[in-house]
């Protein structure tokens, strides 16, 4: 498997004081975000990681970490699925596509060696996200996710209803199969839209038959920084893992 790592990025939604560099190199208790998921990294062999924002502050630690950088020089008028693509000439096998502004349990990577499309969807979601933001922030921010009774996914990337909070949340990590990969991108050069955010477009592809997702319920650690709030928040969870073993 190949890893792709998105960090075009610039954060806008965190406060300026942040945004001098890419977000995946925000700090968080003195340490670049991207470096807490260095040991999930080092599963693998071929990793690429798209930068964009300020891209010159990645390209020397990209290189010590042993990844191919691809820059996405329209990063400031495209979205996610773009910097992805500009990934095809490189990729080769099958694919573990990962937000660069999450962090999460390495252990993970035992979930993703399953031959099949896959996204995992967190459980626990709802009790993070209450101490990260205010319920109609949650109503905001989160997204609709419904699973099929065979565990496929059924829908992602829609506003949720009110009335029902989803059980799951993406956690901007997908494994592909390159056959898949190949099929989603012939499907995106087709698309008017080339600024389509991930969800739309996975939810596009599963509705036009492009690929199949399956879903594996994951319960362990995910923190997602987005705001001012979400730092604080990942601040303290991350102090708490590393002081009881659960992260090092």
């Amino acid at each position: 498997m190949q890893l792709i790592i998105l960090s075009a990025g610039k954060g806008s939604r965190l406060p300026s004081k942040f945004r001098n560099k890419p977000k995946c190199l925000v700090e968080l208790n003195s340490k670049p975000l991207l470096l807490y998921n260095n040991n999930f990294f080092k599963l693998f062999k071929k990793k690429i990681i798209v930068s964009g924002y300020r891209k010159f502050y990645l390209k020397k630690l990209s290189k010590k970490l042993g990844f191919i950088n691809i820059v996405n020089k329209r990063y400031a008028t495209t979205n996610m699925v773009y910097s992805l693509f500009l990934t095809k000439k490189k990729v080769n096998s099958d694919v573990v596509i990962v937000y660069g502004d999450v962090i999460f349990d390495p252990n993970i990577y035992k979930l993703l060696k399953k031959s099949q499309n896959l996204i995992p969807v967190n459980i626990n979601w709802l009790n993070n996200w209450k101490k990260r933001m205010s319920a109609k922030n949650i109503l905001n921010d989160a997204e609709n996710l419904t699973i099929k009774k065979d565990g496929k996914l059924n829908e992602i990337g829609n506003k949720i209803d009110k009335k029902k909070m989803p059980k799951y949340q993406f956690m901007g990590i997908i494994k592909i199969k390159k056959k898949s990969f190949d099929n989603c991108y012939r499907f995106f050069q087709k698309l008017k839209n080339k600024k389509i955010d991930m969800t739309a477009f996975l939810n596009l592809c599963i509705k036009k038959r492009v690929m199949t997702l399956k879903t594996r319920k994951y319960s362990s650690f995910w923190y997602e920084i987005d705001t001012a709030s979400d730092h604080k928040f990942a601040e303290i969870e991350m102090k708490k893992n590393i002081l009881n073993n659960i992260y090092k």
